[in-house]
């Protein structure tokens, strides 16, 4: 059947049997309301409903599922941004939580795309088994990592969009106010500009307002930088004592793995989260790998970055470079057989209570 307006929380018990089944939740996830759907453990639908995305919605959407039965598991899409705070709410409830991934084309195709579908689709996949994902923590040290790197980046890219928008106007200006500031290092333009007479020209007041505006984004993002390194001290410090590991590189990788980091069940499936495990490929007789190009992307920049370091300062790194180049292998094989062993030494100090043999990191 299908529910047409919001149940209320005082009447949501009438559909509870005398033995409850169990049933599984399944969580479309949007800005403004969420729609869940519920089905059976044998995979038949009994009702789907909107919620809206407020502390009172959660409440009437876990009552709702639970009017059907007994409810353990409970699939959402998003768990990490639109379905975080529902993500919450669940597991306050002892819920277990799946992360649910998109339905693939395939799917849609033959069933079409509505909230519905969508819902009832997560709540098969957690039935089905194929999603399996626990979503990650989101109230811990890694979590405000992520949103200092986020306002970082942002910061960045805006500083180096003010820098180019300067050396432009650099360009209009009259020739000898041009010849006194070219040939200036960025540090004494940037200082020579911010002390301009803005009475000059209006081209000399935007390369003061421009000159100050990169001023102010280098003290943001220098205040980022310092309060990153000192959440990662408090949170992994002996993954900064690593060669070519820095602050920035050592956050994206614990946001990535999260603060549940247990969750990974072994090395291998944080080299995959990074993308850089190898994806079979075989077919027939055929035999190979190919490269993985997903996981989280961020964390893969990061270990490339980590080897690069390392490529150009780490002794074992260069030693282990020139053997493979020996061997005949491409830089670009080298560097990512260097990235995975790189993530497997990562993973030891990244979830230090973890009992696996490993080989020696390159």
């Amino acid at each position: 059947m299908t529910v047409t307006s919001l149940p209320h929380p005082t009447t949501t018990t009438q559909h509870v049997p005398a033995l409850a089944e169990d049933v599984i939740l399944g969580v479309d996830t949007h800005k403004d309301v969420h729609v869940a759907a519920v089905i059976t453990t044998l995979g038949a639908s009994l009702a789907h409903q909107e919620f809206p995305t407020t502390a009172v919605g959660y409440h009437q959407l876990i009552s709702w599922a639970r009017s059907f039965g007994s409810l353990r598991r409970a699939g959402v899409e998003c768990t990490g941004s639109y379905g975080v705070a529902l993500t919450r709410a669940l597991q306050r409830e002892g819920i277990d939580v799946v992360e649910i991934n998109q339905p693939d084309r395939a799917t849609r195709r033959k069933r079409g795309k509505t909230d519905a579908i969508d819902a009832d689709a997560a709540a098969r996949s957690v039935l089905s088994g194929r999603a399996t994902t626990t979503p990650k923590s989101t109230d811990g040290p890694a979590a405000d990592m992520r949103v200092l790197r986020l306002a970082k980046e942002s910061a960045v890219k805006a500083r180096t969009q003010a820098m180019n928008q300067l050396k432009a106007v650099l360009l209009v200006l009259d020739p000898a106010l041009r010849e006194q500031l070219t040939g200036l290092r960025n540090p004494a333009l940037i200082a020579t500009c911010a002390g301009l007479d803005d009475d000059r020209s209006e081209a000399a007041f935007t390369m003061r307002l421009l000159a100050r505006r990169v001023q102010n984004l280098s003290l943001e993002i220098k205040e980022l930088t310092k309060r990153t390194t000192k959440a990662v001290r408090a949170s992994r410090p002996q993954l900064l004592e690593l060669v070519g590991v820095g602050p920035d590189s050592a956050a994206v990788l614990l946001s990535a793995a999260g603060d549940n980091p247990d969750r990974l069940t072994d090395e291998a499936s944080f080299a995959a989260l990074c993308g850089v495990s190898p994806v079979e490929q075989s077919s027939g007789k055929t035999r190979r790998r190919r490269l993985n190009r997903g996981g989280h992307r961020q964390a893969n920049a990061a270990l490339y970055r980590i080897v690069q370091s390392r490529i150009r300062w780490d002794e074992r790194t260069q030693t282990y470079l020139e053997r493979r180049t020996a061997q005949g292998m491409s830089r670009r094989e080298i560097i990512r057989c260097l990235k995975r062993y790189v993530a497997r030494e990562l993973y030891r100090h990244i979830r230090p209570q973890a009992t696996t043999t490993v080989a020696p990191a390159a």
